[in-house]
């Protein structure tokens, strides 16, 4: 049953070489019921359904040499074009290629993609995709981070995750959205729970005290020491909106 039927749901359309990968782990906890309740919804595009030989070929040998294979423009071109197809000559949302060369995908960027009706994701496989069709359809590269994947597919399931979660009816309370990490620009404090003692290791007095105004200001502290002893490119990006604000 569609709870929100009266509004279209965040769509996530992803082009894959192997579509039988999702929704894969989207399908379980959170996203999963989230899916099923048509919070969001998911569709996926065979790339190779756009091949235009009967062996279904979608890459072929790079010009200029080298290892590996390259996926065909004209392939993944009439791929996407699909998609525009299906809502009257454009997608609904941007066009993004997972990419170990593109900007890093930050919770400010997660928010905005979340914030749209859809995304389309384009899953690359071997040596990548050929860069005139990037150009050509204006597609936005994303990276999860510094190191190399066998292909797209894990990076948009963990993109898709990160956008799943903030749609509206996904967690039981927005207080736990505002208490992540990176929503203050810092990273998360650390928790505790039953027992209150273990290994002979005790939960911090403060966290038991029922001082609201003492365990947000110790939660503080320690996000901050944790921020700064581990991400010092969120640190010095804090301390400079920190001056700011208390400037203004």
């Amino acid at each position: 049953m569609v709870k929100n039927q009266c509004l279209a749901p965040w769509t996530a359309r992803v082009l894959t070489l192997f579509p039988e990968m999702f929704p894969g782990p989207l399908a379980y906890s959170l996203a999963g019921k989230g899916l099923k309740d048509g919070i969001w919804a998911l569709e996926t595009v065979d790339i190779r359904d756009f091949a235009r030989d009967k062996h279904r070929t979608v890459d072929d040998a790079p010009f200029g040499g080298g290892p590996g294979m390259v996926l065909r423009p004209d392939v993944v071109s009439a791929a996407i074009d699909s998609l525009a197809e299906k809502t009257g000559g454009q997608c609904d949302g941007p066009v993004i290629y997972l990419s170990p060369r593109g900007s890093l995908l930050t919770q400010d960027r997660v928010k905005a993609l979340a914030a749209e009706k859809e995304v389309v994701l384009l899953c690359g496989r071997f040596e990548g995709v050929d860069e005139r069709v990037l150009v050509e359809h204006k597609v936005e590269e994303i990276s999860l981070g510094d190191y190399v994947l066998s292909g797209g597919e894990p990076a948009a399931i963990a993109l898709i995750d990160a956008c799943v979660r903030l749609q509206p009816g996904i967690l039981g309370s927005a207080e736990t959205l505002e208490e992540e990490s990176f929503e203050r620009g810092l990273l998360e404090y650390p928790h505790y729970t039953r027992p209150k003692v273990w290994q002979d290791r005790a939960a911090p007095e403060v966290l038991l005290s029922g001082n609201h105004k003492e365990i947000r200001d110790w939660r503080l502290k320690q996000a901050e020491a944790a921020t700064k002893e581990r991400r010092d490119d969120l640190w010095q990006a804090y301390l400079r909106k920190t001056r700011l604000d208390k400037r203004d």
